[in-house]
């Protein structure tokens, strides 16, 4: 009998190890064939996830779900909700220093005085002539701004009171996509279109191997895109199916899949899309996050990602033939004495937004365009930047903390389980600019990977760019990456590392070697 079992264990073993190896074999295929084995099971054996997993709801038909388990909501006081508000502002700009890849002195088009209508050129970048960047309001040109070594910072544009707009004559729906290209990179919407790997103006040579939208955010104090759709239903189907012709992939559209938040039904509806829903906290409505999860970046290829409202603008400018370039601007953060969503275009003043709503003074307060974790420090007499829907407003941290790692007694939000935060549930924290420590050894801690849901080695890529490892850099999967799906690593570092700058001097030496 001991003999018997013995074979009976032995062959048993054995069948197990033939299961094992073809298991790994078939995704191994899977992977050459470009088949995404996160999705799509191949292997010989289900996963626990098929068994026992959370199934697609009634709402979720023709849809597929991902539930993230990493990732750390960092709650804050100062949120802005709706409804939204018209605003008064007269200037707005347009930075060439938003647009990476383009040269820092572009060719200027407008001299200060001449009148424009929204849709007008005002420069273009030498190395491509052909891509056209335009101004986002009628009205006459104030200043042409410089910077460092004479580069160009800034046109501004002195708004009319009544918006007038450049007439384009869209291609048809039979048009080519070299057609559309041709129309694209002459209206001023081409350039709002971020290509990745590297976020640069994208190439029109390139074809994008899948487009990629995110529509939902789940930083800390975002808008809620809802309400960037709410009556713009038509121009943003309309601009889905525009993106349809640009790609030899799909269009993916990530949903918010969170129990407490319900998708506008434009984006539950949309066609021509192949939807996807994500659980989890931020980063989950990361469009970084998205594509690692639904159809990574592979290698010596190009994918484009876009926002809610580049999209509606681009339906625009196919349905309407105008440039109409509107963004939702919200006043987040304790320092302003109200916090609201407020209706503008791309490029507002930041002193006629922040004008006598401020709570302290200038000196006393950090104005960052963008929300707190990956935004740009800016200040008053600048302008928002391209993309940024938020201006957010916190303290500026110049104190000393007597004991303060000792004896937290302060509340602030942090991942670790010495601070009492953990236990406070949906307390919202007051946030300001003080680090509390100073930049120490970089040091393998295992922080990074708590909150970064991709199968990524965070740590080793950061130290991998340091020593400029190109190989292994790429080996580690940094063209996967923007400056924003590090930030929440960042908040979480004891070492107090710039990891969003670390990885941008990363993603700048791959391109140099592209």
């Amino acid at each position: 009998m001991l003999l018997a079992a013995l074979i009976f264990l032995g062959v048993l073993l054995l069948l197990a190890s033939i299961l094992l190896v073809s298991d790994n074999l078939l995704n191994i295929e899977a992977q050459k064939e470009g088949i995404d084995t996160n999705i799509n099971n191949v292997g010989v054996f289900p996963r626990m996830s098929e068994l026992f997993g959370k199934r697609n709801a009634p709402m979720l038909k023709n849809a597929t779900f991902h539930s993230l388990k990493k990732g750390f909501d960092i709650k804050l006081q100062g949120e802005a909700t709706g409804p939204v508000q018209e605003i008064q502002v007269n200037r707005y700009a347009v930075k060439p220093t938003d647009f990476r890849g383009i040269a820092p002195i572009p060719k200027v088009e407008v001299e200060v005085g001449d009148e424009v209508k929204a849709g007008d050129v005002l420069f273009y970048d030498k190395k491509s002539p052909d891509i056209k960047y335009v101004s986002p309001v009628s009205g006459e040109v104030v200043e042409i701004r410089r910077g460092a070594k004479r580069s160009i910072s800034h046109v501004i544009v002195l708004a009319d009171k009544e918006q007038s707009y450049k007439q384009f004559n869209p291609p048809g729906q039979e048009a080519s996509s070299e057609e559309l290209i041709e129309f694209l990179i002459g209206t001023g919407v081409w350039p709002h279109i971020n290509q990745r790997p590297f976020d640069i103006v994208p190439d029109p040579k390139v074809v994008p191997e899948n487009i990629f939208i995110s529509s939902f955010n789940t930083a800390p104090m975002a808008v809620n895109t809802n309400l960037m759709v709410e009556g713009n239903g038509t121009f943003f189907q309309k601009g889905l199916d525009t993106l349809c012709k640009l790609t030899s992939g799909k269009v993916y559209l990530g949903l918010d899949g969170r129990k407490t938040k319900t998708p506008h039904p434009v984006f539950a509806n949309a066609e021509n899309v192949e939807k996807h829903y994500f659980d989890g906290k931020h980063p989950s409505g990361n469009v970084g996050v998205q594509i690692h999860h639904t159809n990574p970046i592979k290698k010596n290829t190009s994918v484009w990602t876009l926002d809610v409202e580049t999209v509606i603008a681009l339906g625009k400018l196919m349905e309407k033939g105008i440039y109409d370039f509107r963004r939702m601007v919200a006043l987040t953060g304790t320092q302003f004495k109200e916090n609201h969503i407020y209706n503008s275009f791309e490029g507002s003043s930041i002193v006629e937004l922040t004008e006598g709503k401020l709570i302290h003074d200038k000196s006393s307060t950090r104005l960052v365009s963008g929300n707190i974790l990956s935004g740009k420090h800016i200040s008053v007499d600048d302008f928002m930047s391209k993309g940024h829907n938020q201006l957010t407003s916190i303290k500026e941290g110049d104190y000393n903390e007597l004991f303060g790692w000792l004896l937290p007694i302060k509340p602030r939000p942090s991942l670790s389980k010495t601070f009492p935060s953990f236990l406070m549930g949906n307390y919202k924290f007051e946030a300001d600019t003080n680090t509390h420590g100073e930049r120490r050894a970089f040091v393998v801690t295992g922080q990074y990977e708590k909150v970064l849901p991709m199968d990524i080695l965070p740590q080793h890529l950061m130290k991998s760019i340091m020593v400029g490892d190109i190989e292994r850099m790429e080996g580690l999967g940094i063209n996967e990456l923007t400056e924003e799906d590090v930030a929440l690593c960042e908040f979480t570092c004891t070492s107090k590392m710039p990891l969003q700058k670390i990885l941008r001097e990363g993603l700048d030496m791959m391109r140099e070697q592209a």
